[in-house]
């Protein structure tokens, strides 16, 4: 049998949240669905040594700060799910685990939204599923032949099973940065960036990227030249565990290679390194297959938006996925205000 609902959210993480408390607070019918088992969206699934960029009060989804964490100035993973479960259960959001959402479609005046758990059909739909399940991997020469171990960013966890290995990490970015910080004291680390690593200054963290994140946006929108701001003195917050390597030499990158051997990487002018293991710290792609049949994406694979609202499809609403779908939205608190903006919008288009 098909379900209905005024409005579809999905994917249970903290942009879903964000939206299911916006729809909630303005009384539109909603459902979350959600592919994990359990609440955190992918907080579950990081590094073990993984922290916040920005303090608790800075971190905070709309409606309720998420409280300290006791002895840490900047929280880590289990204490983000841990605010994400109780936020959940505090605003009694309506969301069904373990529900994989296979396609959505166009349903007359509606979406209809397959599942591997039954059908649904809503007059809008939010996409909130992140990025985490879709890691991107370059096209580097020789990935093959290595004859090594290669993981990315989402399958690292602790430096205990790289002890005593030879470990190059990929990407000069914060996973990057962190990881390769994890890693320092324990394994023999090769850091590889595309660039120099730019480091911010130790006492700018995420609060102070998220405001200039929202300048460029505010920039950009009225035609006006991005100038960059804050974020054009780095691109690494040094959160204590980077600072600390850094501080004690343990960071020193190399350039990046430009293949890998059976046994390691090689640069262009002959030089190479043996590895056991790689580490690709190269980010993500936005996870959107389950719209394949709206035809709605551009070369790039992003789709075309209007704040959070698909261009071609009014009815759909993309949130969470980057600066493309609001300023910093990829993030805990960047994610409230175009989620506030969405859940706004559908209002009008429910009524209308």
């Amino acid at each position: 049998m098909t379900q209905s609902t005024d409005v579809v959210v999905i994917g249970g993480g903290q942009s879903g949240l964000a939206a299911g408390y916006h729809l909630r607070r303005l009384g539109i019918e909603h459902v979350i669905l959600d592919a994990q088992a359990a609440p955190g969206g992918a907080w579950p699934h990081t590094w073990d040594s993984l922290r916040l960029f920005s303090p608790a009060a800075y971190s905070s989804l709309p409606g309720r700060l998420m409280p300290p964490q006791p002895g840490e100035v900047y929280p880590d993973a289990e204490h983000v799910v841990s605010y994400l479960a109780d936020y959940e259960k505090r605003y009694e959001l309506p969301v069904q685990r373990g529900v994989w959402v296979d396609a959505v479609h166009r349903d007359g005046s509606c979406l209809g939204i397959t599942t591997d758990c039954g059908d649904w059909q809503a007059r809008a739909v939010i996409s909130a599923t992140g990025t985490w399940t879709r890691p991107f991997l370059p096209a580097i020469p020789g990935r093959r032949e290595f004859a090594g171990r290669q993981l990315h960013t989402v399958q690292y966890r602790s430096p205990v099973e790289f002890a005593g290995q030879r470990v190059v990490v990929v990407g000069g970015g914060n996973s990057g940065a962190q990881i390769a910080a994890d890693l320092a004291a324990t394994a023999d680390l090769t850091w590889v960036t595309q660039r120099l690593p730019r480091f911010l200054p130790d006492d700018i963290d995420g609060r102070a990227l998220f405001d200039a994140a929202t300048a460029r946006r505010q920039a950009l929108d009225a035609g006006r030249t991005d100038t960059g701001g804050v974020a054009s003195l780095g691109d690494i917050v040094a959160v204590p565990p980077v600072r600390a390597a850094r501080d004690a030499g343990l960071l020193a990158a190399k350039p990046m290679f430009s293949r890998l051997t059976e046994d390691g990487v090689a640069w262009a002018d002959g030089t190479s390194t043996q590895a056991d293991a790689i580490i690709w710290c190269t980010g993500f792609r936005p996870d959107l297959a389950h719209f394949a049949s709206l035809r709605l994406r551009g070369t790039r694979g992003h789709i075309a938006t209007i704040g959070t609202r698909a261009v071609d499809e009014p009815r759909l609403h993309l949130l969470g996925y980057g600066d493309w779908t609001g300023p910093a939205s990829a993030t805990l608190i960047g994610v409230g205000r175009p989620a506030r903006e969405a859940a706004r919008d559908i209002a009008e288009l429910l009524r209308s």
